[in-house]
């Protein structure tokens, strides 16, 4: 069996994206060509440290470009060539800059706001009211929103766990005129005689029928069919994530806002506004899904203001 084919068959039962499929076998790639095709089971821990320190030393790359190619070899390795141990102890880390989260005033959020619409709208209040990431909310399934409980399950987010956070009241209106139109949507696709939604390869065997319920379809479903790469079903997958990133940068352009930021600030805003007005940041990390509560504390910035909170000696 082929590389690729071992590769392939080893990341889908393991239930990760397709996304990272492709960008996990595009660093295996890389790897491999660096070694000029060495077949990677005659390579181990030291090939990948020379490749890893390649990538800082040569190509300059950031942090977290390392460290995804650095996961991208450990799956290789440890889940298609089955080895046990890998000795990495001679990589060179890339040093991550110390730097603040970028963040929008409740003013400036809803100026952003004010120029979005439709599907780029919701996602933006959801993004900024229930602090998702842009990924997470894409992948809301019409099951995930629980209107009497207002909150929304995020399933497999950030580190493959799901959590729970709030359900804006801002949202509520526009989000069951949204699951009206994506239920018209749906009917129109299954007289067609369409009923394939994409789940993973578990619950797509525990659920061989979900494609014809409205509950597992996409809750941001793109109006277009789309063949699965995977599968070759024809269905409708969630909207493209440039979709959403487009219009925000559109918008954050018209309010004029002279800020570096994106959709991910929108979840920057909503941990720091929570911090704001007084939340625990055990909560806060919770509403978040972060593992260690001190990748939140950063968000704590917020609360030395003004230099600390100390007052300037040209305004005493």
């Amino acid at each position: 069996m082929r590389l690729q084919q071992q590769f392939i068959e080893a990341i889908r039962l393991s239930n990760y994206s397709l996304a990272t499929e492709r960008t996990y076998w595009v660093w295996v790639r890389q790897y491999l060509h660096f070694h000029h095709m060495r077949h990677p089971a005659e390579m181990g821990g030291h090939e990948i440290s020379q490749f890893l320190s390649h990538l800082v030393l040569d190509k300059n790359v950031a942090i977290n470009t390392q460290k995804q190619a650095l996961s991208a070899l450990v799956f290789l390795y440890k889940q298609v060539l089955k080895f046990e141990e890998i000795d990495i102890s001679a990589w060179q880390s890339a040093k991550k800059p110390k730097t603040l989260p970028v963040v929008f005033s409740k003013q400036e959020a809803n100026q952003v706001i004010a120029f979005l619409t439709d599907s780029i709208l919701l996602s933006a209040l959801l993004m900024y009211g229930a602090g998702l990431r842009l990924q997470e909310t894409l992948r809301l399934r019409v099951k995930d929103i629980d209107f009497g409980r207002k909150e929304i399950t995020v399933r497999q987010g950030k580190g493959n766990k799901d959590r729970v956070t709030m359900l804006p009241e801002r949202a509520i209106p526009m989000l069951h005129a949204h699951i009206e139109e994506s239920q018209r949507l749906h009917e129109k696709a299954l007289a067609q005689g369409i009923c394939f939604v994409h789940l993973p390869n578990a619950l797509a065997k525990k659920y061989p029928n979900a494609g014809k319920e409205l509950a597992w379809q996409y809750l941001f479903a793109s109006d277009m069919l789309s063949k699965d790469p995977r599968s070759g079903n024809m269905g409708r997958h969630h909207l493209n994530p440039r979709t959403i990133q487009r219009g925000v940068k559109e918008a954050i352009k018209k309010s004029g806002i002279n800020k570096h930021a994106s959709c991910h600030t929108f979840r920057h805003s909503f941990a720091t506004h929570l911090l704001e007005s007084g939340y625990d940041i055990r909560t806060v990390q919770e509403l978040l899904g972060h593992a260690d509560v001190n990748t939140t504390m950063i968000y704590t910035h917020v609360l030395n203001k003004g230099g600390r909170g100390v007052i300037s000696p040209a305004d005493g």
